[in-house]
């Protein structure tokens, strides 16, 4: 039987098994308070992902750093300064944290909230395809 997205999440904190882990499991639970309807997915290879109607964002860990990825970053409003990574990026923001580093948890859930809302609106706002037309033939 194959695991579920969140029992893989678990296995990867627990895989990491210093402040890495304790940081994104303290992180996965800011996203859970912040939106309890979110959905954990495991994709491209091993990296927990967090929607709510679109991807909000992905939690990656590498030797120093755990780094949240927020696919629409660069359109969310950021009073707080958060995002410390890929600032120039069209789309996307990050957040990078380091060992002993402590994320502000009231504007981090906030900025989950707004890129929620973002993704709400994008939703009911996508406009559909135009149909193809046929080309006509002046023979």
């Amino acid at each position: 039987m194959e695991k579920s997205a969140s029992e893989l999440i678990d296995e990867k904190i627990a895989t990491l098994g210093d402040w890495r882990g304790q940081t994104l499991n303290k992180m996965r639970q800011l996203i859970k308070e912040a939106d309890p309807e979110v959905v954990e997915e495991w994709k491209w290879m091993g990296t927990p992902v967090w929607s709510h109607d679109g991807i909000i964002c992905t939690g990656e860990s590498y030797k120093s750093t755990v780094k949240l990825t927020f696919l629409k970053g660069a359109s969310l409003q950021d009073p707080t300064k958060l995002f410390n990574s890929s600032l120039d990026g069209n789309a996307r923001r990050a957040i990078d944290i380091h060992e002993g580093e402590q994320i502000d948890a009231d504007a981090f859930k906030a900025l989950i909230r707004a890129a929620i809302a973002l993704n709400m609106s994008g939703a009911k706002t996508k406009a559909k395809p135009k149909p193809r037309q046929a080309k006509s033939s002046n023979a």
